[in-house]
C-alpha cells in the first residue's frame, strides 16, 4: 500500500485533463461588437481589448427579433461523458420570425471537448444535418468557429412559426460528449432576428443530461484532525476516470485502519449512487489512515492525526464556477459534488459577473438560482456555503468576492461605476457588507492583479497563492501559473509590505470543487484553524489569516513563531546589538508537515529569500526549527512544503511590523 494518494484507479492512470480559460470564445460569446478604441494608462497585463469586449456587451442594444423564438431537445441518444452520441434540437420562429440575412446559431459547450459542428463531412465527428419546414426558405449552415454552426437565412423572410431541425451528430460518427457529467447541460441557440450582426440567445436553454462513466477509481476522505476516542465519518466516493461522480458502483469495499475502530465492510447499493459515510472512532494517537480494498486494490485516505487537543481543521474550496459561467454542473450539483465526494467542509461557488454564455450581471434570475442553492445547501457545524461571487476585471486582475452575511449583490466589472477595485470595495462598503474579496492568478495568465493598487485592509487580508492555474507564489515555484509577468507574484505583494495571508482554491469548472488538481497539473485547497464550522467562526479565522493553502492534497501543516500563530503580526524585538545573544533568545520559528506523499523539502521563506531548507529524505513527516537574530519591522517569514510527486503547501505568513 502506498500513502502517495488518497484516491485508488482501478485502470490504469488517469487522463490528463488541463483546461486553461478559453479566452478565444469571447468572439461568440458575446453579440454586441466592442468599439474600435483601446484607452491609455491600464496596468501591465491588462487585457484591454477583452475588457473593451465585455463593455459593448454589458452595453449593447439589440432589435426586437434578436433572441426571438425557442428551441427544444426533440431526441438524443443516452449521453454519457467523453462519448459520443446524436441530439436533435428543433428551433420555433418567434412572432416577430428571421429577416433575410439574419441568422440562428447552434453553440455548443465551447470548454469540454463537444465536437464542432459541421455540415461538409459526414463520416465525421460533429456532423449536422439541417432542415426547414418551409421549403420555400432558402438558407446555408456552415461552421463559423469551433462549437458554433451558424444558420443565415437566404432572401426571403423565415416567419413565425416555421422550424429548423438541427440534426447534431447526424453522421456516422455522431458527436463527441462533454467529458463531465450533469444532469442539465446547455446547447445555446443564439437568434440575429433582423440580420444587422447582433445576435442575441433565446430565453431558455434546451438541455441534456450527461452521464458519468464507469466506475474506476475510490476516493476515501478523513478528517484531518481527531481527538483519542472521537467519532468521525469516513467517506467513501466512487469516481469516473475523470474524476465525476460515478454513481453506478454496487458490492462491498472491505475497511481497515490501524488504531481505529470501523466497519470491516462497507456495502454499497444502487440507492447510494456510488458514495456513503460510515462511522469510525480513533482509538489510539498518532497518524493514521483509514485503507478501503476493492477489486483486489488497496485505496488509503488522506492522513489523520489523532491527537488529545487536535486542531478545528476545515478544509474550504473558496473559488469555482457552474454551468451557469465558464463551468459545468449545475449549482446544486456543485455542492453536492463538494459535499459528499469531495467531502469539504466549507464551499463557495463564485460564478463570474460577466463572462461566459449567459452573464450575472444581465440576467438576476442566474444569481437568483446560485443563492437559492447556496442557502439551501448551508448546514452549519457539517457543511458552510458562502455566497460568492467572480468580479472578471480584465484590466487590473479577476477577484473573487466571499459574502458571509446573507445578503450578497452582482458588482459588475464591467459597470463603469465599479470596474476598479477601489470601487469594488467602496460599492461593500456603501452596502454594509460582510464579505472579502481575494486576488485570483495574481502571476499571469489569464491575467495579473495590479498590485500597485493596495488591496484594502478592510476587505482584502488573503491572497489566493495556487488555483487550477497553477502557484502564483513566484516563478520557480511548484507547479507555476502559465503566462507569469514578472512583478505580479504572491512575493512581490508582500514586498511591497502587504500583510496578506495565503489560501488555495481549486477554480473548478469541471464540476469538482475541492477535487480541481486530479487529473490536472494543479489544483488548490485551504485549511481554515476556526473555532467552529460556521459563517462567523470562518470569517473570523480567515480575517486572522489563520489559514494555509495547498496545490490539492490534504497536507497537514503548522507554522508557529513562538506561540504566535500563522498569519500573526507580531511586534519587532527590542534592539539588540549582541546578534549571539538576540539568537539564543529569539523565539523559534516552528513548522511541521505531514504529507500525502513522501516530502522533498522543507523551506523557510524571509522577506522572498530562503533562509532555512530541511530536506525530506523520503518521509511523511517532517519538522523545522530555525531562529531569527534579526528579526525586524517589515518582515515576512512562511513555510513551504513541497512533496516528491510535486504538489505543495505553503503556510499564511507571519508577519513582524
Amino acid at each position: 500500500m502506498s500513502r502517495a494518494t488518497n484516491a485508488c484507479s482501478a485502470a490504469g492512470s488517469r487522463l490528463t485533463v488541463f483546461v486553461p480559460l478559453l479566452l478565444a470564445i469571447a468572439a461568440l460569446a458575446f453579440g454586441a461588437r466592442s468599439p474600435q478604441q483601446s484607452p491609455p494608462d491600464y496596468p501591465e497585463g491588462a487585457r484591454v481589448e477583452q475588457h473593451l469586449q465585455m463593455v459593448a456587451d454589458r452595453n449593447g442594444t439589440y432589435g426586437p427579433a434578436d433572441g426571438g423564438g425557442s428551441a427544444r431537445l426533440v431526441s438524443a441518444t443516452t449521453a454519457i461523458a467523453g462519448q459520443r452520441g446524436r441530439f436533435v434540437i428543433e428551433y420555433l420562429a418567434g412572432e416577430l420570425g428571421v429577416a433575410a440575412g439574419g441568422a440562428l446559431f447552434l453553440q455548443v459547450s465551447p470548454f469540454w471537448g463537444w465536437s464542432t459542428p459541421q455540415t461538409v463531412d459526414p463520416f465525421s465527428t460533429g456532423y449536422t444535418e439541417v432542415r426547414c419546414s418551409d421549403p420555400k426558405i432558402a438558407f446555408e449552415a456552415a461552421t463559423l468557429a469551433p462549437q458554433c454552426l451558424k444558420v443565415t437565412i437566404g432572401s426571403t423572410r423565415l416567419p413565425a412559426g416555421a422550424t429548423f431541425t438541427l440534426d447534431y451528430g447526424a453522421g456516422i460518427e455522431q458527436a463527441q460528449v462533454d467529458r463531465f457529467a450533469e444532469s442539465a447541460e446547455a446547447f445555446y441557440v443564439w437568434v440575429d432576428g433582423d440580420g444587422d450582426g447582433t445576435r442575441k440567445l433565446i430565453a431558455e436553454d434546451p438541455r441534456v443530461a450527461i452521464g458519468a462513466g464507469p466506475p474506476m477509481d475510490l476516493l476515501v476522505t478523513v478528517p484531518s484532525e481527531v481527538a483519542v476516542g472521537a467519532e468521525f465519518d469516513v467517506n467513501l466516493a466512487f469516481l469516473d476516470a475523470v474524476a465525476n461522480a460515478a454513481p453506478d458502483f454496487e458490492g462491498e469495499v472491505e475497511l481497515a485502519g490501524a488504531g481505529l475502530e470501523l466497519p470491516a465492510k462497507a456495502l454499497f447499493t444502487a440507492s447510494q449512487h456510488g458514495r456513503q459515510r460510515v462511522r469510525a472512532r480513533a482509538l489510539e494517537a498518532g497518524i493514521r489512515y483509514v485503507v478501503a480494498r476493492v477489486a483486489g486494490r488497496d485505496c488509503p485516505s488522506n492522513p489523520l492525526l489523532v491527537a488529545t487537543t487536535p486542531r478545528t481543521l476545515l478544509w474550504a474550496d473558496l473559488h469555482g464556477h457552474s454551468q451557469l459561467s465558464d463551468g459545468t454542473a449545475t449549482p446544486a450539483e456543485y455542492y453536492e459534488y463538494a459535499r459528499d465526494t469531495a467531502a469539504l467542509d466549507v464551499a463557495v461557488l463564485t460564478d463570474h459577473d460577466h463572462w461566459g454564455l449567459r452573464k450575472l450581471d444581465m440576467e438576476p434570475r442566474l444569481f437568483a438560482q446560485i443563492q437559492a442553492a447556496t442557502r439551501a445547501f448551508d448546514q452549519p457545524g457539517r457543511f458552510t456555503t458562502l455566497h460568492g461571487l467572480e468580479w472578471t476585471s480584465w484590466l487590473y486582475g479577476h477577484r473573487h468576492v466571499l459574502w458571509f452575511d446573507d445578503a450578497p449583490k452582482v458588482i459588475s466589472s464591467v459597470e463603469t461605476a465599479t470596474d476598479t477595485p477601489q470601487e469594488l470595495w467602496q460599492a461593500l462598503r456603501d452596502a454594509n457588507a460582510d464579505a472579502m474579496t481575494v486576488a485570483h492568478h495574481s502571476g499571469g495568465g489569464p491575467v495579473p492583479t495590479d498590485w500597485t493598487i493596495a488591496p484594502d485592509p478592510q476587505f482584502e487580508p488573503l491572497v489566493e497563492i495556487v488555483s487550477v492555474h497553477g502557484s502564483s507564489e513566484e516563478p520557480k515555484s511548484p507547479r507555476p501559473i502559465y503566462s507569469p509577468m514578472k512583478g505580479h507574484f504572491v512575493r512581490d505583494a508582500l514586498a511591497r509590505g502587504y500583510p496578506l495571508g495565503f489560501l488555495g482554491s481549486g477554480d473548478s469548472h469541471n464540476g469538482h470543487p475541492g477535487l480541481a488538481h486530479l487529473g490536472q497539473p494543479c489544483g488548490g485547497l485551504t485549511a481554515i484553524l476556526a473555532d467552529a464550522n460556521t459563517r462567523p467562526a470562518i470569517a473570523a479565522a480567515l480575517r486572522a489569516r489563520t489559514c494555509y493553502a495547498t496545490s490539492g492534497p490534504r497536507m497537514l501543516l503548522w507554522f508557529r513563531l513562538g506561540k504566535e500563530r500563522m498569519g500573526a503580526i507580531v511586534a519587532p524585538p527590542a534592539a539588540d546589538d549582541d546578534r549571539a545573544a538576540a539568537a539564543a533568545t529569539a523565539p523559534p520559528y516552528l513548522g511541521l508537515v505531514i504529507g500525502t506523499a513522501p516530502l522533498a523539502r522543507l523551506e523557510l521563506i524571509k522577506n522572498g529569500a530562503t533562509v532555512a531548507t530541511l530536506q525530506g529524505d523520503g518521509k511523511f513527516e517532517h519538522s523545522l526549527e530555525w531562529r531569527d537574530p534579526d528579526r525586524k519591522a517589515g518582515d515576512s517569514v512562511y513555510l513551504r512544503a513541497i512533496q516528491d510527486d510535486g504538489h505543495a503547501a505553503w503556510s499564511s505568513p507571519i508577519f513582524t511590523r
